[in-house]
């Protein structure tokens, strides 16, 4: 498996992380959200089938380590915990980047490119992350 390879797998499921985190309320609890927010069925058999397709293709390459992270953030997507997903997948993309300044790993500059747009994408989806919540957290002045 190549590095771009896997990261068209990261970039299929930060999709599916931002076209769930657009159908959810604008303020959501981070651990739980109404049963009718969880992801679709086909969404989610979509996701399954990209982390599925991965793990298979990364046996005896430095990306194999990188399993855990994906189960973890689509067993998130499943329970639609957006905080669940997003977090084991910018997890993910830290490790290419240690892999890739190790030398483990081969980073083209349009694969470096991808790493900041997927990280940018996810950060996008994160709560607290939408400007009308700019200057909360705040305190009482």
């Amino acid at each position: 498996m190549l590095t771009a390879e896997f990261l068209d797998a990261v970039g299929g499921l930060t999709s599916h992380i931002k076209i769930y985190a657009t159908k959810l309320p604008s303020v959501v609890h981070l651990k739980a959200v109404p049963s009718g927010v969880k992801p679709s069925l086909e969404a989610i058999d979509s996701y399954e089938t990209i982390v599925s397709r991965t793990r298979s293709q990364t046996a005896g390459t430095p990306y194999k380590r990188l399993n855990e992270s994906l189960v973890s953030s689509l067993e998130a997507f499943e329970m639609g915990n957006l905080l669940g997903a997003v977090q084991p997948l910018l997890s993910v993309l830290d490790h290419l980047e240690r892999l890739q300044s190790e030398k483990e790993i081969e980073v083209g500059r349009l694969d470096e490119q991808r790493f900041k747009e997927y990280r940018a994408a996810l950060h996008k989806v994160l709560p607290g992350n939408q400007p009308e919540l700019d200057g909360s957290g705040g305190g009482v002045s």
